[in-house]
């Protein structure tokens, strides 16, 4: 099939590829920096006319694209509830991810016509957050680790974009796996059994920081589960909608306790179905007792006012905007709800959601993003 913009779409694609194989090899730099905020110049000019969600908020505000990112508006999340973001027809579309709309009865929709770039950035992001390549004797560390997800595998979630990164771990870093959330068994016991089938092999156990407290609490009162020696933990998500919120250092305590790992093997991910791109806090990067989060040399992150939408200094509190290079096919600037302050060195540190109602600034660049309402020519069907 035929996309509108095909020679642009193929041009930016490769090299957005391109940048990010590049700083997967060797990690980045300041040059970098000047490369990505070029190159996002690139992707939201062309973006403004091939999204029309994102083209009209562009206009409302009256965009430039000659002096860097912060020229142009981020499109609110919210936005992804209302109409169709994205760059190509409905039809092109080959997977598609929704929020799970726990906390708002409209649900957010993200399309892809192409899953390259999100399968790069997933899997550079991760080679170096969770799962280094081994060294020394040509050993592969993909045959010795066994994965443990406490998440439902993507053919049973297939709109999901968190099951859809855990199955491509699966493939990329290990040989081994068992998807804890089975109906015949319940949970603690699948994940008992699995561990204990390891046979001294190290475990990742990956899922949401809910489903990990559930566990915590079914498991036996004393009883910890070894992961072995290099075993990790990566959790992801907070408790949005849910009954109790534990705080990050309580979480981390319970997870080193329960699973015999030291703090620098919990590793936290933030991510999002609006997103192609996840950030990672490693194992023990606190800043004032909070997970900083790393930001991959690919993707821009920064708090802004909530009502100017103006960047805010860094140590100063703001919503998280964020510029996404893997986004190509939907929009690639974001605007969050998330409260975070960047420290000097470029980690994030996420304060959770701003409280009560959507921010000013949000909801009046949703309004523009959105017009009139929304519009049939946008919304299309990706099913």
């Amino acid at each position: 099939m035929t996309l509108d913009g095909d020679d642009t779409r193929t041009t930016l694609t490769r090299d957005v590829e391109r940048l990010i194989e590049r700083i997967g090899r060797r990690g980045p730099s300041l040059g970098d920096a000047a490369a990505r905020d070029a190159l996002l110049t690139r992707v939201a000019r062309w973006q403004a006319t091939a999204s029309a969600p994102f083209g009209r908020l562009c206009a409302a505000r009256g965009a430039r694209f000659d002096g860097g990112p912060d020229g142009w508006p981020a499109l609110p999340t919210e936005v992804f509830r209302y109409v169709r973001v994205a760059t190509f027809p409905p039809e092109a579309a080959v997977r598609t991810f929704r929020t799970s709309g726990t906390t708002s009865g409209a649900r957010g929709v993200h399309p892809f016509s192409d899953l390259g770039l999100y399968d790069l950035a997933a899997r550079t992001a991760a080679a170096t957050a969770l799962f280094p390549t081994a060294t020394g004797g040509g050993r592969d560390a993909r045959s010795s680790r066994v994965l443990v997800m406490l998440a439902p595998p993507p053919d049973e979630a297939p709109d999901s974009s968190l099951s859809y990164m855990l199955g491509r771990f699966v493939e990329w870093f290990a040989e081994d796996v068992t998807w804890a959330l089975d109906a015949d068994l319940p949970v603690s016991e699948r994940v008992e059994r699995a561990v204990a089938a390891t046979r001294g092999r190290p475990v990742a156990l990956l899922g949401t920081s809910f489903a990990l407290a559930a566990l915590d609490e079914m498991l036996p009162t004393g009883r910890a589960l070894s992961l072995g020696e290099g075993g990790l933990v990566m959790q992801t998500g907070g408790f949005k909608g849910r009954t109790r919120e534990l705080e990050p250092a309580e979480m981390r305590a319970r997870i080193a306790e329960r699973f015999g790992v030291p703090p620098q093997a919990i590793v936290s991910e933030y991510g999002m179905t609006e997103l192609a791109s996840q950030l990672y806090a490693p194992g023990g990067s606190l800043a004032d007792g909070l997970e900083a989060y790393d930001v991959p040399g690919w993707v821009r992150a920064q708090p802004v006012d909530p009502i100017t939408l103006q960047p805010v200094r860094d140590g100063e509190v703001g919503i998280l905007r964020i510029d996404d290079l893997a986004n190509l096919g939907s929009v690639v600037s974001v605007q969050t709800a998330d409260r975070a302050r960047r420290l000097g060195d470029g980690r994030i540190v996420l304060l959770g959601r701003m409280p009560g109602a959507t921010p000013r600034g949000c909801s009046l660049a949703m309004e523009e993003a959105l017009e009139a309402g929304p519009h049939a020519g946008d919304r299309g069907s990706d099913s």
